[in-house]
């Protein structure tokens, strides 16, 4: 059971559709999607530095990298990123533009000897803080006329799915005293505010739309959604280095996770005037975790040239908390007034999750003091999410529906760098990683289940980071390094689900928009030898 508390009332409710954490939602609080992280040498190679270490960045993927060092050394990162979306809809694309700075890392690494020649030769530990994921960005879906589903007839169809009718959904009252309210009784909120708003009618003993598609033709419908936050780790790691021949760490993470989403959808309607109805709602969402994690690793060098790498990051065990808020209006011709309702104020959810764990195969050939070379290869299996509510009961309805629609993600990252000067480097990298979603969810073929009010949810497809940059040591002890990122993320976004009945046939359509996010990121190392 979940346990959901409002300022004016504590209830007690089961897993219901108004708040299940759906598969998209464990979905985008992985610490995944494409993003690079670490310093800026790190970021200019695309990240591939499972194999060579000698980088702060190997604390959050193979700590067995911290045993390269063969000096303490103290790094910041700072990174100024642009970000442009492109969201096509029914042949309309709207685009939007931001800029944001961000405090990348900060890092120590301790470099302690032993004096042998065999055996260990010396151990590191290590200290950083580093920003594992970005949520920052706006996005803007609308097109004009059109015909289609609406989201009065997602919620209609969604009201009868669950075998509610009038009764459980409004208010009563006896004088100026309220005797029922539905959201202490009823799970799916987004129901009880589309039917309060007016969006949806009752007859013949099931809901539906109060904008008959006989008598009113869309004019008009947008989408707008803004999304803040990031997902910030904190970790610790011990490396040791066995006769230069092996290399081995494990570092422990606290990982903290911040997400803020505002979304506001909204349809207009002509009935043969100049009269325009239309039905709205608004979402915010805001979600808070902490969790904790390990990571362990070796790398292995054979040969004075070449090094292999192998990686276990375990998943992040996150105690979450939502806190939701849904409002939804409707002015409708055929209606007598205009009609709005909202979800009680401060509603929240706590529940726990556990992320995804994943491997990371890692080789680098290293030609002298000239150049190098490094690919890692990621597998993340996405089937390995798991959602529980707050005492760690399965949430089986959320965990069902990842077994089944979930799949395992690649990524692969290149990288190289040379040595123009003993003081001056140039790099350049790739990465390539996969989308985690199965093909029916990606095919608009899956029901999807979202948290709280909202209806709205995105699927991702590919990501791409092309990469360059570099870096110079002004003394033996100091340096500065400078990495230019370009990142291209795919996604379909969906303003509510589509629906099927017990034999697959669909209820509800879903057309959904082509959303590209386009991000520049620069990003600034200042380090320290000693």
């Amino acid at each position: 059971m979940k346990k959901v508390l409002t300022i004016s009332l504590a209830l007690v409710l089961g897993t219901g559709a108004a708040f299940s954490q759906g598969i998209t939602d464990a979905y985008k609080y992985t610490q995944n999607g494409g993003d690079l992280q670490g310093t800026a040498r790190s970021m200019a190679m695309a990240g591939a530095f499972g194999a060579l270490g000698g980088d702060i960045s190997a604390l959050n993927h193979n700590p067995a990298g911290l045993s390269v060092y063969r000096s303490s050394e103290v790094v910041m990162t700072l990174d100024v990123t642009g970000i442009e979306t492109k969201n096509t809809w029914a042949g309309n694309q709207l685009t939007t533009n931001q800029t944001k700075v961000n405090f990348d890392n900060i890092a120590y690494v301790g470099y302690f000897p032993t004096g042998n020649d065999e055996g260990l030769v010396s151990w590191n530990v290590g200290f950083s803080y580093n920003r594992l994921k970005n949520y920052h960005r706006n996005y803007k879906a609308a097109f004009s006329g059109g015909n289609g589903s609406s989201l009065s007839d997602y919620i209609a169809a969604r009201a009868n799915a669950g075998g509610l009718t009038p009764k459980d959904l409004n208010y009563q009252t006896s004088g100026d005293n309220i005797t029922y309210d539905p959201y202490g009784h009823v799970n799916d909120w987004l129901s009880i505010l589309g039917n309060c708003a007016g969006f949806m009618d009752y007859n013949d003993g099931k809901f539906s739309t109060n904008l008959p598609s006989s008598s009113y033709q869309r004019s008009y419908t947008e989408l707008n959604v803004k999304e803040r936050g990031a997902i910030d780790q904190y970790s610790i790691g011990f490396g040791g280095n066995f006769s230069d021949f092996l290399m081995v760490g494990a570092s422990v993470t606290i990982t903290d996770l911040d997400y803020d989403l505002y979304s506001y959808y909204a349809e207009d309607y002509n009935k043969h005037t100049d009269y325009t109805s239309y039905i709205q709602i608004k979402n915010s969402l805001k979600t808070e975790g902490t969790g904790y994690g390990i990571n362990i690793g070796a790398i292995v060098r054979p040969v004075e040239f070449l090094r292999f790498g192998i990686a276990y990051n375990s998943p992040t065990w996150y105690k979450m908390t939502d806190y939701y808020y849904g409002k939804s209006e409707s002015d409708i011709q055929s209606l007598p007034d205009k009609y709005h309702d909202e979800s009680p104020d401060n509603a929240y959810t706590d529940y726990k999750y556990r992320t995804p764990d994943k491997w990371i195969f890692s080789a680098a050939a290293i030609i002298g003091q000239t150049a190098l070379f490094s690919v890692d290869y990621e597998m993340m299996n996405y089937r390995r999410m798991k959602m529980y509510d707050a005492n760690g009961n399965d949430n089986v309805n959320t965990n069902t529906g990842i077994d089944q629609c979930m799949d395992i993600s690649n990524t692969i990252k290149a990288g190289a760098e040379v040595k123009v000067t003993p003081q001056f480097s140039v790099r350049a990298g790739i990465a390539w990683t996969g989308s985690g979603m199965g093909s029916d969810v990606k095919n608009g073929q899956r029901e999807v289940v979202t948290v709280g009010t909202l209806p709205n949810y995105t699927i991702d497809q590919d990501v791409f980071n092309y990469t360059v940059g570099f870096g110079y040591r002004f003394t033996p002890q100091f340096y500065a390094d400078i990495a230019c990122i370009y990142k291209t993320a795919k996604e379909d976004v969906y303003a509510f689900s589509p629906l099927f009945d017990n034999s697959g046939k669909t209820i509800i359509e879903a057309n959904s928009s082509s959303l590209k996010t386009n991000s520049t990121r620069v990003a600034l190392t200042i380090g320290y030898k000693f």
